[in-house]
């Protein structure tokens, strides 16, 4: 190897983030054409793991170092959301123990991920193509060597509802919304003011409240869309009068408590009751309702 190509290699590994994979785009940024990357694989510095991604032959990599290249791309905009945003920040005790949980990412709407990513990690990766919260609330956590994109706690928990009842369940969410007394009105409010699904809006609300989060105190709801209508979890289930959303029939008790922070529990096939606390906003919420509930995913 001539001492030019040294000198590259040399900088190369001083430069290259530990435990992380590198791309042809990051390569390329740090000078490393194609061909010389072809023949550090051959003289084994280099290990190829996918199409155009490889790793330092010296270093184990897990999924976030995989994940660190994708963020550098010029349309990087794959994030850690979600359950798995919860976890990192401290805030998955409240999840059963003793299972592997799936690794959830959020990108925008058209940007796929790599096959290599896909099948590499041994977990089952879940992507969301999705911009129903825009960009609001994403932040930056430390690696050691490198920080990833990731779901501030604000966004991940309205994340995990956005998937309620179809594949995350009403019980699971419940108990994150529970661990999630600490968080930041401000952030909260910006995000539920951008975020265009009515569904995950009432649902936040009915869960802070049944939880008397203090932070629910401090929002404007008077600026927080929350449309006309009925919502539902379930076709059979119980209806909270005050969020006008159908809550999960088999979470009965749950539901029953839920309600009576606010007002009585009625079926959901019943007509709106309206109490001196809830009235203003039911007449808000039921607009030219004719009654009968829609399931929102």
């Amino acid at each position: 190897m001539s001492s030019q190509k040294r000198n590259k290699l040399n900088l190369l590994l001083l430069n290259w983030p530990p435990h992380t994979v590198a791309t042809y785009h990051w390569l390329e940024k740090q000078g490393i054409s194609r061909q010389l990357a072809q023949n550090y694989v051959a003289s084994h510095w280099l290990e190829r793991i996918g199409r155009g991604a490889f790793a330092r032959a010296d270093s184990a990599v897990d999924w976030k170092g995989g994940l660190y290249p994708l963020q550098q791309e010029p349309k990087g905009l794959i994030y850690i959301a979600g359950k798995t945003a919860l976890e990192l920040q401290g805030f998955g005790h409240f999840l059963p123990l003793g299972h592997q949980r799936p690794i959830w990412l959020f990108g925008p709407l058209g940007q796929k991920l790599p096959q290599w990513f896909k099948k590499r990690w041994g977990q089952e990766i879940k992507y969301v193509m999705t911009d129903f919260l825009g960009e609001e609330g994403i932040t930056a956590q430390d690696q050691g060597g490198y920080s990833l994109r990731i779901s501030s706690p604000e966004r991940a928990i309205l994340e995990v509802l956005y998937f309620v009842p179809n594949s995350q369940s009403f019980e699971e969410a419940k108990l994150l919304m529970e661990g999630l007394a600490t968080l930041q009105p401000q952030a909260m409010q910006h995000l539920l003011q951008g975020c265009t699904s009515i569904k995950v809006k009432r649902l936040a609300l009915v869960l802070a409240e049944y939880f008397r989060h203090g932070w629910l105190q401090e929002l404007d709801l008077s600026k927080i869309t929350l449309g006309k209508g009925k919502r539902s979890l379930e076709k059979s289930g119980f209806l909270h009068s005050k969020y006008q959303i159908t809550l999960p029939e088999r979470l009965g008790g749950v539901v029953t408590r839920l309600e009576c922070k606010s007002m009585p529990v009625i079926p959901a096939k019943a007509g709106i009751q309206e109490s001196d606390v809830g009235k203003t906003l039911a007449s808000r919420l039921r607009g030219n309702d004719k009654g009968g509930a829609s399931v929102i995913s």
